[in-house]
């Protein structure tokens, strides 16, 4: 069975290549497009999915950002089972920021270069929110193309969304981009951040191993 693999905002397959699977699941992940100028969220999504062969089940695995995406392409392609690790199942359950966000199209605003993937103040806000006390944080984080970066955060903001029941959502106790109070998640990772699928692999990997059989 294959299980297609999508990692968080501005990451690669680096963060999620500590976590392990049963033998019978082939792995395949899908990068991060750059997105087209003015690119509409749904077609951008169709893009992502194109990897992804439907005539034989498969599953899906999305982590954060990586989350929304596998959710809009189940729609497109329903997967056997799909899991979201560090993300959310609905608008409902955004953040304050992010919803502040949303109402003030904040996003919008802010100038192209602010999100140059080699600024002190773009990897500054990062660490804040995803783990401050990691210093290898930036090694996870190597999509750096500033349109992709302002387009992405600009859609999870805006990002509309019905709650699927057959979603299997995992959260850290301690997130706060995606903070737990928000939400009712199937699994709890404790003592973590939102860099859970790094710093807490083998207990994440345990759970999936009981998902993806």
């Amino acid at each position: 069975m294959k299980l297609y693999t999508i990692s968080g905002l501005g990451a690669d397959e680096k963060v999620l290549e500590k976590l392990t699977f049963n033998p019978e699941i082939e792995v395949v992940h899908i990068p991060w497009l750059i997105p087209e100028e003015n690119e509409d969220f749904h077609h951008y999504v169709n893009r992502m999915a194109n990897t992804i062969d439907h005539s034989e089940p498969f599953y899906l695995l999305g982590y954060s950002f990586g989350g929304i995406i596998v959710q809009e392409i189940h729609k497109l392609k329903p997967a056997k089972r799909i899991v979201i690790l560090g993300s959310i199942r609905c608008d409902a359950e955004k953040s304050k920021l992010i919803l502040a966000g949303q109402k003030t199209n904040a996003v919008k605003y802010i100038p192209l270069r602010v999100f140059n993937g080699n600024t002190t103040l773009f990897y500054s806000f990062f660490r804040k929110l995803f783990d401050p006390k990691n210093p290898k944080l930036t090694q996870y984080f190597r999509v750096k193309d500033p349109y992709y970066l302002k387009w992405s955060m600009d859609k999870i903001t805006k990002w509309k969304f019905d709650k699927l029941p057959d979603v299997i959502q995992i959260l850290a106790d301690k997130d706060i981009v995606f903070p737990i109070k928000n939400s009712k998640p199937d699994f709890v990772i404790e003592n973590a951040t939102h860099l859970f699928p790094v710093t807490k692999s083998k207990e994440v990997s345990d759970i999936l191993k009981t998902i993806f059989v």
